[in-house]
């Protein structure tokens, strides 16, 4: 059984992420603990380059806490241009793999609360009512009427995130520079 440590505790994302090992290695193959650890990037980022260093800062911090892993798994959710997105960072002592979430375009009244430098999270709960929502469905959930969620939206992510540890084309690339 491996030992996977998700660098979070938003249920949201641990649930990806045990669904997302459960599919690739076989019902009950891992236990998924998250961890609270600091993203060194503020709590909502903003661009590529600070959504995805997010991620990558969280699984650094979390094999750090964790060493004796088999997995550590960062999700950094992060807003670039006018969209909501997410990387995914997945780490066992020898490989790295990494994947960017699909992309949603929000609505001006919710992005004019990001620029004055507020969280989506708490934005979606003005608008909705909804409080914590970012540990729900997320504004994914809300703008798709539930039919993606946060969770099936990281899920697909992590599916790709992983190939590099499943895929023998990724294996034997790895002393090529792959």
């Amino acid at each position: 059984m491996y030992y996977v440590v998700a660098a979070t505790t938003n249920p949201a994302k641990i649930n990806a992420i045990l669904q997302a090992f459960n599919d690739t290695y076989g019902p009950d193959s891992c236990r998924v603990e998250g961890i609270d650890v600091d993203s060194g990037v503020p709590s909502q980022p903003m661009g590529d380059v600070e959504t995805r260093s997010g991620a990558r800062n969280r699984v650094m911090a979390a094999r750090q806490v964790c060493p004796e892993a088999d997995f550590w798994v960062g999700v950094e959710a992060g807003i670039e241009d006018n969209m909501t997105f997410a990387w995914m960072v997945i780490e066992n002592t020898h490989l790295r793999g990494e994947s960017r979430s699909a992309s949603l375009i929000l609505p001006e009244s919710i992005l004019q609360g990001i620029i004055e430098g507020r969280e989506l999270g708490h934005e979606m709960a003005r608008l909705t009512g909804i409080t914590d929502i970012k540990r729900q469905g997320g504004a994914i959930g809300v703008f798709t009427a539930g039919k993606l969620t946060r969770s099936s939206v990281y899920y697909q992510a992590l599916l790709l995130a992983l190939v590099p540890f499943n895929n023998a084309i990724y294996q034997t690339s790895r002393g090529r520079g792959g």
